[in-house]
């Protein structure tokens, strides 16, 4: 749980609670006679469609500075968090997403401020009230501990520190943000940790800092704007092995020490495949990419294979263990998030297929180009997609249409390969050359952006000098599975309604690859 830090002697707090809502730390006055403002009735949330309460439009965070100080007496962290954002609206309170947390003290614009926690939020009272429109910085020193029972978590525990995975919903479980994926921010990351561990997170190394306790701080810069549920933050006994694209960009993988030598043969694939997708994609949007196999083969650590922290993409090591036939593909659909999904963000959790759905027609594309079947025994993407066509009307109606997930359904394979079906399609309507150009360009419009389907409906529409929105509006909301252009002899399985089975594949990623 949150819980609340007074930072006033006992009496000045019981005098100051008879005027708050119950458990509101009240904020530093000027005078005595200052009252703090009172909280704003506003109904909380985005209106997100998949998690409606996660995140405000009252605000727009336009950096985080975050300071992690691992305790490996305790396995805890002591963390600071700055944010600096501007007013959409005038606000005597706002709030921001936090769960387990155990808050010590906040500041708005440098001075004490009040705050309380509920439900997943930490609601925060300034001295004074901010005007719409207006610059602020909020300051949150704070406490949490990796292995604490929540309903959800964004902590992986490993045996000698820790790891981040906050998609979907778990980022405010390690750091107090606005956590929705629309309001992507500058990031710099401060990690401290003893001598013998090593501290990591997303971008570069800019800043390395010894201290006489045998700890040392290390600082990372994100030089692109980054979601919140894409941070990484990580201590533990790592080798860092450093490399070259074929092109110059530097490679940095971020590795357990004592499994360095048998992971190296995965992590040298990464020059090919980045070269084989920006063939497709175009250059690599970021400053740097590389690999983090957190120490740790647990199935309860996390339940996915890879996720796609941005420039450090988070693996299970043993899987990397594997021949490069058996990983590929889901090597190249975890890389192809770097431009579908961290450069191109979706504007809501309902716009995910945007990021699986490329994720795995691109991997799925590189597969068969290299000559692998796969676990079905499919060697060619169109027998692979006509698979995939005859479960449509099952998927639709276990898991809902393509683009209209709920929290439930949300890492449903429907949003993964059944996305990567509706981009098939939508090839096969237009043609390989308007489909890279429309790819293209919406990886030019949108880049270091977010995005909605609605914003990749139009780019198409423009691209191609086609009519093309109903088409595919057709193919992502429907609730029956559309003819397949070019395919007439294509058909779709019947649905068993009793079945009402979740539609397979590895919950965060895509274990069908």
């Amino acid at each position: 749980m949150i819980t609340l830090s007074w930072h006033r002697s006992v009496l000045a707090a019981t005098l100051a609670l008879a005027a708050l809502p119950l458990g509101l730390a009240p904020a530093a006055a000027d005078t005595p006679e200052e009252s703090p403002p009172a909280m704003d009735a506003r109904p909380p949330g985005t209106g997100d469609p998949v998690y409606p309460a996660l995140g405000t439009t009252d605000y727009d965070a336009r950096s985080y500075d975050l300071a992690f100080t691992y305790r490996p007496a305790t396995r805890t962290v002591d963390a600071t968090m700055v944010m600096t954002a501007r007013a959409r609206t005038a606000l005597a309170s706002l709030e921001l997403d936090a769960l387990g947390l155990d808050v010590h003290s906040v500041r708005v614009d440098g001075r004490p401020a009040g705050f309380r926690a509920h439900d997943e939020k930490l609601t925060v009272v300034p001295a004074r009230p901010v005007r719409a429109g207006a610059a602020l910085k909020v300051e949150v020193a704070y406490t949490a501990d990796p292995r604490a029972a929540l309903p959800h978590t964004g902590w992986v525990v490993t045996p000698d520190g820790f790891a981040v995975a906050g998609q979907p919903d778990g980022a405010h479980t390690v750091f107090p943000c606005n956590d929705r994926p629309g309001d992507k921010a500058r990031f710099t990351v401060s990690v401290t940790a003893p001598d013998e561990l090593y501290g990591v997170a997303n971008g570069l190394l800019t800043a390395t800092e010894p201290h006489p306790d045998g700890t040392t701080t290390r600082r990372y810069t994100s030089r692109e704007p980054m979601a919140t549920e894409l941070l990484q933050a990580s201590v533990g006994r790592y080798t860092v092995r450093e490399r070259r694209s074929h092109d110059g960009l530097p490679l940095r993988d971020v590795v357990p020490t004592a499994r360095a030598a048998d992971l190296e043969p995965a992590l040298a694939l990464t020059p090919d495949q980045l070269a084989w997708v920006e063939r497709h994609l175009g250059p690599f949007p970021f400053e740097t990419y590389g690999l983090l196999p957190a120490d740790t083969d647990d199935p309860a650590a996390f339940d996915f294979t890879g996720l796609e922290t941005q420039t450090l993409t988070l693996y299970k090591p043993n899987f990397l263990r594997q021949p490069e036939r058996q990983i590929g593909s889901h090597m190249m659909h975890e890389l192809v998030h770097s431009w579908f999904g961290n450069s191109v963000t979706p504007g809501t959790w309902a716009d995910l297929w945007l990021n699986e759905g490329h994720a795995d027609l691109y991997g799925l594309m590189y597969r068969y180009e290299r000559g692998w079947p796969d676990s079905g025994g499919f060697t060619t993407l169109a027998d692979r997609m006509r698979s995939v066509y005859a479960k449509g009307d099952q998927w639709r109606h276990d898991s809902g249409p393509v683009a209209a997930p709920t929290a439930a359904t949300l890492f449903d394979s429907q949003r993964y390969t059944g996305g990567a079906l509706v981009l098939f399609a939508l090839r096969e309507r237009v043609g390989p050359e308007v489909f890279d150009r429309i790819e293209q360009a919406f990886l030019r419009r949108h880049r270091h952006d977010t995005a909605t389907t609605a914003d990749f409906l139009r780019t198409a529409d423009e691209v191609s000098g086609q009519p093309l929105s109903g088409f595919l509006r057709e193919w992502l909301y429907g609730e029956r599975t559309p003819p397949m252009p070019g395919h007439p002899d294509w058909t779709v399985d019947p649905v068993d309604p009793g079945a009402a089975r979740r539609t397979g594949g590895a919950p965060h990623g895509s274990g069908t690859l």
